[in-house]
């Protein structure tokens, strides 16, 4: 089944560029090329509603930690050199419960760096790994905490077999403009100005007994850094479905009534769940026609007038004027510069998974 597109926001590849530009002359890493060579256009930057695709925000992140041998791209004081994610993730082998998995990932992270440390929580019926932060200038790196979180987040759900709920996530920092955009990423209630940024699930997980072999894990490792950095439709399933429903019947779009058949529902029902997930049938089909249109802007030359057609509007000026709207800017700022030049040029060294990190103290969990 052909799945629907992934988009972005730009203020999260300006997060991943930050740890880079406050090293100035030290990061020894031209941001402008790297975001070129991503086939990111640096004006973008400038854009408070632009967005980037799925693949441009990994070739970023990937290119990033390859030319810095850095998988915390500058935010820590010691690098992360690249493989360090993979040594944590493998030290996990034979664990025989989740709880000895996650001590292990803490423990091995503590022998890699000393700015953060990856602490194990406990609340009440709930238990959660929490980053605390050991050098308070990192206190303000949003996007360490950001990443922190999600990175870890993901390969914790994964080893514990993928059926892991995320009970919370709280964040060392206060809201930030740009919080819309954590529902994708974070899949759970979320609180800010918190003590420490963590995230906490049902205690009663600690005890479930670790199952992934060395083959699993060679391919969890393969697939990042996209399988720990991206959101996931799966995590919003009925808005992810509607999605699906929507991707499918292109070039026709089908309406709510047909999605609702489709899907099997009442319009009541698919209405009242779309609600629950903070969303509606209508910003579904705008945010997946914005990013058709974004993808096809980067990846072809097609002509805005065909490209107005495909995705359903009346005509070129229609579309245009909804673009602006989505993102902020013009659909001709997308096109993606030719790389003819490109075409000879050495490969980046195969690239690691990532980690980042921070916050503050903590009630670590009695050993």
């Amino acid at each position: 089944m052909l799945q629907p597109p992934v988009t972005i926001p730009i203020v999260f590849v300006s997060g991943m560029l930050s740890g880079l530009r406050a090293r100035g002359e030290a990061g020894a890493v031209c941001i402008e090329t790297a975001l070129e060579d991503a086939g990111i256009a640096p004006a973008l930057l400038e854009e408070a509603g632009a967005r980037v695709t799925a693949e441009q925000y990994v070739a970023l992140f990937a290119l990033l930690m390859a030319r810095m041998d850095d998988e915390a791209l500058g935010f820590l004081s010691r690098r992360l050199r690249c493989g360090s994610f993979a040594l944590m993730t493998r030290s996990t082998l034979g664990a025989r419960t989740f709880e000895v998995a996650l001590r292990r990932v803490a423990h091995t992270f503590s022998l890699l760096q000393d700015d953060l440390s990856l602490v194990l929580l406990r609340e009440g019926p709930l238990a959660g790994f929490g980053l605390q932060l050991n050098h308070p200038p990192a206190l303000h790196q949003n996007f360490l905490h950001e990443l922190m979180l999600r990175v870890y987040w993901r390969l914790f759900a994964w080893l514990h077999g993928g059926r892991l709920v995320a009970r919370r996530f709280d964040f060392g920092f206060a809201l930030p403009p740009y919080a819309d955009g954590y529902a994708k990423v974070f899949p759970g209630p979320l609180q800010f100005g918190q003590a420490l940024s963590a995230v906490w699930f049902d205690a009663s997980a600690l005890d479930t007994p670790v199952h992934r072999d060395a083959q699993e894990m060679q391919a969890f490792l393969a697939a990042s850094p996209a399988n720990v950095i991206l959101p996931r439709q799966a995590e919003q399933a009925v808005s992810a479905r509607v999605r699906a429903v929507l991707q499918q019947h292109r070039p026709a779009w089908a309406d709510l009534a047909t999605a609702a058949g489709v899907l099997h529902m009442s319009l009541s029902t698919l209405q009242r769940h779309l609600a629950t997930e903070g969303t509606s049938f209508q910003a579904l089909k705008d945010q997946l026609r914005r990013d058709l249109a974004i993808v096809r802007l980067n990846t072809s030359t097609v002509p805005l007038a065909a490209l107005a057609e495909e995705l359903g509007f009346a005509d070129s000026a229609a579309f245009q004027r909804a673009f602006k709207a989505w993102t902020g800017g013009a659909p001709g700022s997308y096109r993606r510069r030719r790389e003819a030049d490109s075409a000879g040029s050495d490969e980046e060294p195969a690239v690691q998974p990532l980690a980042a990190v921070t916050t503050s103290p903590a009630r670590p969990a009695s050993r």
